[in-house]
């Protein structure tokens, strides 16, 4: 009898050690994507901010007012949209 609960005990001794790597390791894997989906919301900033920036030089360079002035008001919606996008993500990231 004494060495049924030895066996039990050391059983539950190896659950609970395997319990508490499978515990660390989903930690470290969470930490790890929190950590890759903050990089890839700077990249897509990055990205879209330097688009915007272009669109903006090519419509300064038009001659045209009109194409100045809807391409501003579609870059400007751009950043809001995106900025309120990449907000929720990194909310969600917390």
């Amino acid at each position: 009898m004494a060495t049924s609960k030895n066996g039990t005990e050391s059983s539950a001794t190896g659950l609970d050690e395997a319990a508490d790597r499978i515990r660390a390791l989903n930690e470290k894997l969470i930490e790890s994507a929190k950590k890759t989906g903050t990089s890839s919301l700077d990249a897509y900033e990055k990205a879209l901010a330097g688009f915007v920036e272009f669109q903006n030089q090519v419509a300064e360079a038009t001659q045209l007012d009109w194409v100045n002035t809807v391409v501003k008001a579609q870059t400007t919606f751009l950043s809001e949209i995106s900025a309120a996008y990449t907000k929720a993500a990194r909310d969600a990231l917390k």
